[in-house]
């Protein structure tokens, strides 16, 4: 019987080797591995060479997908949230009473209610409805410059691949 002392070093470790093998089946990527294993990245990737293992960049490449498209669902949520509030603002700002908060004699406050709405109060509105507006076109924009990239990325693999056929001649 084998002292725990004397466990073989993880690299030859047969324990090692069977738990690499099923989280790599299981999809996991060679940082998590690592960390679940407490183990370094340099020796997951000695024991993944060892087993014949390749940590392919299509998972890596599946997940930074899978980021952007959450990324992107995210900045399509605060540009509608932005839309809204803008239309808020533009409702108040187009109303046919504006109520304010006025300060009396004494201190005393209490809300009035006016026929327009103050100067003050308008550039306060049309400035946040102006800067809600140029967030959410921003942002929007930074969408358009994804699908333009994504068209490039295409149209240059579509290339490589064209080249790489042998001439039949």
């Amino acid at each position: 019987m084998t002292d725990e002392t004397e466990r073989p070093v993880p690299v030859q470790d047969p324990v090692v080797h069977a738990r690499v093998r099923a989280l790599h089946a299981a999809g996991k990527g060679r940082n998590a591995i690592a960390e679940e294993l407490g183990l370094s990245t340099a020796t997951i990737s000695r024991v993944a060479k060892l087993l014949g293992l390749d940590f392919a960049r299509a998972q890596t490449a599946t997940a930074t997908a899978a980021k952007v498209r959450t990324l992107k669902e995210r900045r399509a949520a605060i540009v509608d949230r932005l839309y809204t509030r803008t239309e808020f603002n533009l409702t108040r700002l187009e109303a046919e009473s504006f109520k304010t908060l006025v300060r009396g004699e004494g201190g005393a406050e209490y809300v009035d209610t006016l026929d327009f709405v103050p100067p003050e109060h308008e550039r306060a509105l049309v400035g946040t409805i102006q800067t809600a507006l140029t967030a959410a076109a921003k942002l929007e924009l930074q969408d358009g410059d994804q699908k333009a990239d994504d068209a490039k990325s295409l149209l240059r693999n579509l290339g490589a691949a064209l080249q790489a056929i042998p001439d039949e001649d």
